[in-house]
């Protein structure tokens, strides 16, 4: 991967950092004491997902040879579509949209993250996110079952989580681009 590249990765992953921090704060502040807020919030995050996997995908060679990205792009516009449908039915089932498409987008971004791997390095924490969020959306079905979820919490540790995953690899990247731009020199 060329440094121009890399760098560019490096600024994408601190942009996926910096908005789920940024949804983690209104989700815990302003979203759960205004219901349209929150309803609001449940439906921008999995639609970033989708805008985010699609400027990444167009930057690293297309639709066509980022496929788990075409594919998650999909899933994270129909997950948007499933929680609209699912808001006035309830937020247990609202939480299992999100879990389902936690287990489905952490696949695809484990599948991203290890075929990046090779050509960009430092996606180990890529590989631990994907990992992680199939299993937080496994969690998140469960719990849908309970009587009353909390959904915004629970979505927002998750983003949190994933904020946290996103920052560490574009810290890893940074870092990686200035050891090889010192050893050229």
């Amino acid at each position: 991967m060329k440094t121009s590249d890399e760098r560019w990765l490096a600024r994408y992953y601190f942009s996926r950092a910096s908005f789920s921090v940024l949804w983690v704060g209104l989700a815990l502040s302003l979203g759960q004491q205004h219901a349209g807020l929150g309803a609001a919030l449940l439906l921008i995050y999995p639609l970033w997902d989708a805008v985010a996997n699609a400027a990444d995908a167009s930057r690293n060679g297309g639709f066509g040879r980022n496929r788990t990205q075409t594919i998650n792009l999909a899933v994270s516009l129909a997950t948007t579509l499933a929680v609209a449908a699912t808001l006035p039915v309830g937020l247990g089932s609202v939480l299992a949209v999100f879990g389902a498409w936690a287990i489905l987008s952490g696949i695809l971004q484990l599948s991203t993250a290890l075929r990046r791997w090779r050509v960009a390095g430092a996606q180990w924490a890529m590989v631990l996110s994907g990992a992680q969020s199939a299993l937080a959306g496994a969690f998140f079905i469960v719990q849908a079952q309970q009587a009353v979820p909390a959904v915004l919490p629970t979505i927002a540790g998750y983003a949190g989580f994933g904020a946290l995953y996103f920052a560490i690899s574009g810290i890893s990247l940074a870092l990686r681009g200035r050891s090889q731009q010192q050893s050229a020199a």
